[in-house]
């Protein structure tokens, strides 16, 4: 069985074969998924999704990109869609520097207030940073957030990222971008994270895995991105996949308390 920990499920992309999505998917052996919320609307798409279908869970937050269309109301409402039992973790949140979508001092700020949110709903994180290591970990220290802890989704930073995370108790999820040809330094990460914190996403329907990079993503493919861990991880176990397909799912239901 395996998990794809980090997909968005509302997508548009997927509305006219969502139902065959999840059917390749489950033939893949992807037997649950989580599904994000970036912002309001997308949260409570995401919560309904998971309502309708027993191995989908969500999670609501309002991503970097999106920080700067907080209105008042907002948060009370994601403290209420958080009340679902279906909803495992509060995200994906962070910052991003890449883009800029949203200011740096409000996606701090607004970063900060939805660390604090988390905590009071005692809901893990799932991290979104690029291009803002630095300033990432200095708020998740500063507002002691190992006290959730979660998962730094779609793993791409450098070593030292890696070791802040998982120093701070957080875990590593990784996606399609390993198995592209540039992410050499990724994959030398990847050989040196404890079997206890690595997950496994898509982050479909972007960053499709070689062999079908180009085309829509879908959580068939995290399958790709578990063999490409098996063979960093296990170069010469005949079982290697599936000795990551049951840590990296272990690991999901630990850190989501899913238990099913």
């Amino acid at each position: 069985m395996l998990i794809d920990t980090h997909v968005h499920l509302d997508d548009l992309r997927y509305d006219a074969d969502r139902d065959a999505v999840f059917q390749r998917a489950e033939e893949a052996g992807v037997g649950a998924f989580i599904t994000i919320g970036c912002d309001l609307s997308t949260s409570t798409s995401a919560v309904k999704i998971a309502i309708e279908r027993p191995n989908v869970y969500a999670t609501v937050g309002v991503h970097p990109h999106e920080v700067k269309r907080i209105e008042p109301h907002w948060y009370e409402e994601l403290r209420q869609l958080a009340q679902q039992p279906k909803v495992v973790a509060f995200g994906e949140i962070g910052l991003d520097y890449h883009y800029d979508h949203s200011p740096r001092e409000t996606q701090r700020q607004q970063f900060r207030e939805q660390v604090a949110l988390a905590k009071s709903l005692n809901l893990p994180l799932v991290i979104h940073t690029r291009e803002a290591q630095e300033d990432t970990m200095t708020i998740l220290r500063e507002e002691h957030a190992e006290s959730i802890g979660g998962v730094f989704h779609c793993f791409s930073g450098d070593p030292w990222l890696a070791k802040e995370a998982l120093d701070l108790g957080f875990y590593l999820s990784f996606s399609g971008i390993i198995t592209f040809r540039n992410a050499t330094l990724l994959r030398d990460v990847i050989r040196t994270v404890p079997d206890d914190r690595i997950l496994i996403e898509t982050d479909a329907p972007y960053l499709t895995p070689v062999p079908f990079r180009g085309k829509r993503n879908e959580s068939a493919y995290v399958k790709y991105v578990a063999e490409q861990i098996a063979e960093l991880k296990y170069p010469d176990s005949a079982t290697g996949l599936e000795q990551i397909s049951q840590l990296t799912t272990n690991n999901a239901k630990r850190l989501f308390k899913i238990s099913s």
